[in-house]
């Protein structure tokens, strides 16, 4: 194991750099993921169609797809950017969809009355939701959101693989290529910083999850 030891600074940056995938990635998908949430239960036709059509696309798409889509489909269009952009961007696309589901399932389980009460006393649909609904629907959402937020974690290896460099995963590739260390080493190396990253995360879920049951 003097492989992960003697190479701890090499480690510790791809930590880093996949923790910043993961922090940037998932509070993009929390926001998107959250609107298209508003879209799909929307009074509105056209904007459910925005939000079904956007949960299709990308919760029945393969991740690396729209990894390759957004590195080599994208600058066709002329439209340019680092790997770390595309990669962190087209992780918090794909994230987003499996976010809005679970938000989704989450304000449908409001029960109708309290957006029947909001409406008799002259509140808007958007007033409605983010006043009255979304403050409850937070409460039931946040077992299935942790189980995303760990599964976009472990997927930010796919961005690795992808070409982002610097992350934990190219460490690894760059540790058993290119210095010829040995493979099995290298990836305890690599899964023990994942497991630092999705350790910390289950613990930290469970922990609001039971405060968030107690302010119920």
């Amino acid at each position: 194991m003097h492989v992960i030891t003697d190479n701890l600074s090499l480690y510790r940056d791809g930590l880093v750099t996949t923790l910043r995938i993961c922090l940037y990635s998932g509070l993009l998908a929390l926001l998107l993921g959250t609107i298209m949430a508003a879209c799909r239960v929307s009074p509105l036709t056209p904007l459910r169609a925005v939000g079904t059509s956007w949960v299709t696309v990308f919760r029945n798409s393969p991740l690396l797809v729209v990894l390759f889509f957004m590195a080599f489909g994208l600058p066709e269009l002329g439209i340019n950017g680092t790997y770390f952009v595309f990669g962190t961007i087209g992780l918090a696309l794909y994230t987003s969809a499996f976010v809005c589901e679970a938000i989704r399932s989450g304000i449908n389980a409001v029960p109708p009355g309290q957006a029947e009460a909001a409406r008799s006393v002259g509140l808007g649909f958007g007033q409605t939701l983010s006043l009255i609904v979304l403050p409850q629907a937070v409460r039931s959402v946040i077992p299935p959101l942790g189980s995303v937020m760990i599964a976009m974690i472990k997927n930010s290896a796919i961005v690795g693989a992808f070409g982002v460099g610097g992350d934990l995963f190219s460490v690894g590739e760059n540790l058993t290529s290119a210095q010829g260390e040995a493979a099995l080493p290298v990836l305890i190396g690599v899964m023990l910083g994942y497991l630092i990253i999705t350790i910390p995360a289950g613990l930290l879920l469970g922990i609001v999850e039971r405060k968030v049951a107690i302010a119920r």
